[in-house]
């Protein structure tokens, strides 16, 4: 796309940071350079003021990213970009798309994501959205950051119960995309963030399992920063 927009040797795109590296190669492989902007820390999506902030002259395209199942704010990036003279191009999460999976497989999925949002402690669960298929359900375990998170997956897993860590590591803090800029919602979302089995197939017994093996561990958690404060208002 970026390519046949004659974006390429000169220009710069600006891209999301949280998420994996495939749109920033994509962006050097047309030869342009991939710019990093912050995310919202609810869609966990690429946000518009953030993107805004990185402008320059040289800037020819934003490419939006649906993370989790949850849609970008496009309609906000286009209208950046109207203002701008930009090319906003949007991009479902890793393999999955927002149309792919069936309605009555996303309903599932709603049906078991309504299900954790009543019962789960200890951890913040996602914000409901519209348009949410919740192909990930990823909760924030708001500790003193990625040793709270990570300490919490292990003793989840140990209960049965498997759960990942979506993000790893930021892709401007990687040796191939390795920059000096400050996304703080970006880090804060990588060092948090938990994503438990949504599944359509997810049984009852197994909703339950997931439930109390977090539910187990919310009193080793210390409620931290104003993102918690914020979820519990």
């Amino acid at each position: 796309m970026l390519r046949a927009a004659s974006v390429g040797t000169g220009d710069e795109v600006v891209v999301p940071a949280f998420g994996n590296a495939e749109v920033a190669e994509a962006v050097a492989l047309a030869g342009a350079v991939p710019v990093f902007a912050d995310i919202d820390p609810v869609t966990y999506c690429i946000d518009a003021d953030s993107v805004a902030a990185v402008l320059s002259s040289r800037t020819a395209a934003v490419v939006a990213v649906h993370r989790f199942g949850r849609p970008a704010d496009v309609a906000g990036l286009r209208r950046l970009g109207e203002r701008h003279g930009l090319l906003v191009l949007g991009q479902a999460d890793a393999d999955h798309s927002l149309e792919a999976a069936p309605y009555d497989e996303v309903g599932e999925r709603r049906a078991h994501a309504a299900y954790f949002d009543a019962r789960l402690k200890g951890v913040i669960t996602p914000a409901r959205g519209e348009g949410h298929t919740y192909e990930q359900y990823v909760v924030r375990v708001p500790g003193n950051g990625r040793p709270d998170r990570d300490a919490f997956a292990r003793a989840v897993r140990a209960r049965g119960v498997d759960c990942r860590v979506p993000v790893k590591t930021p892709v401007h803090r990687t040796p191939e995309h390795r920059r000096s800029v400050i996304l703080p919602e970006t880090q804060r979302a990588a060092d948090e963030t938990l994503a438990l089995p949504v599944g359509a197939s997810l049984t009852r017994r197994e909703r339950q399992r997931i439930v109390s093996a977090c539910n187990a561990l919310g009193g080793l958690l210390q409620p931290a920063g104003p993102l918690w404060l914020a979820a519990s208002l």
